[in-house]
């Protein structure tokens, strides 16, 4: 098996571990805005962006948003998909790029820090747009929403799904590795 199968695999396993953490792990955090939901979906996806840089986080995003836009978040349907493609496109492209420029521990925490960051400010101006659609409200209702709620849940959201994956993706890189690494000999081995 050739290494872009074997990546390509992975991305394919990691999209569909998204998809039962989504759908299985997702509560409201705050009463006020019970449309906003915490979700694990994001966990894989930052992963794969750790394991195979940012552009393959990229990918990872768009083929979990449409997939769970057709599935498990039908309800939230184009709306819903954009908004995961650029809250989760902005994060892993932060933390992609920081991380495959400074690929430690300390590396990690700055790129998973920035990358919440960078999710929290892209959702402004998008919860401004895509919100008041989704919602079927005025604009300045979302407004209001903005620093006690939709500030406040996207750095959560963030920043659990970051902490997580820090906690995880040693371990769970290094099974992904020997994998791959187990694959290439023997295709090595086979030549």
């Amino acid at each position: 098996m050739k290494m872009n199968t074997k990546k390509m695999v992975t991305l394919a396993m990691l999209a569909a571990v998204s998809l039962p953490l989504m759908y299985y792990v997702h509560f409201p955090i705050f009463p006020s805005a019970p449309f906003l939901e915490y979700d694990m979906a994001d966990v894989p996806i930052l992963i794969g962006t750790f394991l195979f840089g940012p552009v393959s986080g990229l990918v990872l995003t768009v083929v979990v948003s449409v997939i769970q836009a057709l599935t498990v978040s039908a309800s939230s349907g184009w709306i819903g998909a954009l908004m995961h493609i650029f809250a989760t496109g902005a994060y892993v492209l932060v933390a992609g790029n920081i991380y495959r420029r400074i690929p430690t521990r300390k590396g990690a925490i700055a790129s998973l820090c920035c990358g919440a960051l960078a999710m929290t400010l892209a959702m402004i101006p998008l919860n401004l747009i895509f919100t008041v659609i989704f919602m079927n409200v005025p604009r300045s209702v979302v407004a209001g929403m903005l620093i006690p709620v939709i500030i406040p849940f996207n750095l959560i959201k963030a920043g659990l799904n970051g902490v997580i994956t820090f906690a995880v993706y040693k371990s769970v890189a290094r099974i992904l590795r020997l994998e791959i690494l187990e694959t290439a000999r023997k295709a090595t081995a086979e030549a």
